[in-house]
């Protein structure tokens, strides 16, 4: 295993095991230099070179394991933004919106992740106009990456009157939160607002301006947070969402590049995309890329998405693997 010391010496999780691997070079070194220096010293010399080389072999492992999980995290780290936003329906798209959320918070509380809202936009039938949601646990985003795309509800809604089934759309966007990242936000192209944070109880509710929004002048593209106390929180955590949406747009537009190559976009992770349809009269959530059914709604909008998941991870991998 070839080693870059000084690199290695310079991150605070490797920099113990670089700077005793490079003891254990001088170590060794120095033994050479006896034996060359004392031939009947060979046997011996040779002895503590055994026991040198194990220790590296030791740290090599060691490393080699820590850089191939530090690999894994960078890939798959475990921090996501969530966002649901409703679409194409009215009140009755909020309020699926609202229950998107909803369904994504009882899974993430049966696999004990926190979850935390950063901004929540509601419509005045109580659902969402959009949320943005703050999820961090193990294997978070290699659990919930496929969730990205336009998920689209059928059902007749509490306020019609004739029964008739209405057809409403929400999306969902699953932001990574990578410590590296190839996105540079050039602050001239920012537009920033300031208003009150919105929320129930507290005498400073409301009197301060600390929520903040990010507008990014070339895409149009923007993100609200209302929740940390201060504003320069708020303004640090809205530039992570930012960076990771940006981040998102990049990788849709790579993932187009190759896509004419496959036989589909399966896992694509495109926003436009319609993935899932969950037809409440039918009692049956269908995902249109694996061409999978599965039924009791109620459980399955209690968080009950495991299976799905499970289906559809295979079913992506499945057809990678073909198409490939």
């Amino acid at each position: 295993m070839s080693l870059d010391l000084e690199q290695l010496k310079k991150d605070h999780k490797t920099s113990y095991f670089a700077l005793e691997y490079e003891r254990l070079l001088g170590e060794e070194k120095k033994v050479n230099e006896m034996i060359l220096q004392d031939e009947s010293l060979k046997e011996l010399a040779e002895e503590e070179l055994q026991n040198i080389k194990f220790q590296k072999e030791a740290i090599e492992r060691q490393l080699e394991e820590m850089i191939k999980k530090e690999i894994e995290e960078e890939e798959f780290p475990n921090e996501i933004i969530l966002e649901v936003r409703a679409g194409a329906g009215g009140d009755e798209a909020s309020l699926f919106a609202w229950e998107l959320a909803h369904m994504y918070e009882r899974f993430a509380e049966k696999n004990k992740w926190s979850w935390k809202i950063l901004n929540e936009s509601l419509s005045s039938a109580g659902g969402y106009k959009e949320g943005s949601f703050e999820i961090k646990g193990k294997d978070v985003y290699k659990i919930l990456r496929y969730e990205t795309g336009v998920h689209r509800v059928q059902r007749v809604p509490q306020t019609e009157k004739n029964g008739r089934i209405h057809t409403s759309t929400s999306s969902v966007a699953v932001l990574p939160l990578k410590k590296k990242t190839t996105i540079v936000i050039n602050p001239a192209d920012l537009e920033i607002e300031y208003s009150r944070s919105g929320g129930a109880g507290g005498q400073n509710v409301n009197k301060v301006e600390t929520a903040v929004r990010l507008i990014h002048k070339p895409t149009g593209e923007d993100v609200r947070c209302t929740t940390e106390r201060t504003q320069l929180g708020n303004r640090e955590k809205a530039m992570m969402m930012l960076t990771s949406k940006l981040q998102m747009i990049k990788d849709e537009e790579e993932a187009r590049k190759y896509s004419g190559d496959r036989k589909n976009q399966i896992g694509t992770a495109d926003r436009s995309e319609k993935i899932r349809t969950y037809n409440f009269p039918q009692d049956r959530v269908t995902d249109h890329r694996i061409r999978q059914s599965w039924s009791n709604i109620p459980i399955i909008m209690e968080g009950g998405i495991d299976k799905i998941i499970e289906s559809l991870s295979s079913g992506i991998i499945g057809d990678a693997e073909e198409t490939d």
